[in-house]
């Protein structure tokens, strides 16, 4: 084989190669609906990191990409907020984790509905849009299980300079 044809090969191989790595580690996702609103807008288009779970478990406060639990044909974006283990409660406008109110600078309104107490259990998460009264949310459906999570949200791409500070945890 020429070395001409071996250097093209190589080329196709390598391109090949970071195809498929960057298909498994990161995944662009676009903002459907108003539920995260004022972190994220609907049209917005943000990276997503697909890797980083397989390296740590999710942590709270992150905004995830997850398949939803219902037949809906779009992922869902959400912010965690209890893990497995934890115990949350809504009531008078509160988010009660581990019977201890969380601060929560980035949502839009707070809650007008309660929620009684419950243990999140083993393998699942408790997730809610920062528009908590317009949100298809854990408050309603229940919590996500851990295979459901396809990853962290990195990067807002387009619009440009549209992400909160504190939307972004990393």
């Amino acid at each position: 084989m020429n070395s001409q044809l071996r250097q093209v090969l190589a080329i196709v191989l390598i391109a090949i190669g970071v195809f498929f790595l960057s298909r498994a580690t990161v995944q662009s996702s676009v903002v459907l609906g108003s539920s995260m609103e004022p972190s994220f807008e609907d049209g917005q288009r943000l990276m997503v990191n697909k890797a980083v779970y397989h390296f740590r478990d999710p942590q709270r406060g992150e905004v995830i990409i997850f398949q939803p639990p219902s037949e809906s044909r779009h992922d869902f974006i959400k912010r965690l907020i209890a893990l497995p283990g934890d115990t949350i409660e809504i009531k008078e406008g509160t988010v009660y984790l581990n019977g201890q109110t969380i601060d929560e600078p980035y949502i839009k309104e707070y809650p007008t509905y309660t929620m009684e107490m419950k243990e999140i259990p083993e393998g699942e998460y408790f997730v809610l849009g920062d528009n908590r009264n317009h949100s298809n949310d854990s408050h309603s459906w229940g919590t996500v299980p851990r295979e459901n999570i396809i990853g962290k949200v990195w990067l807002s791409i387009w619009p440009p300079g549209t992400i909160p500070s504190y939307a972004l945890l990393d």
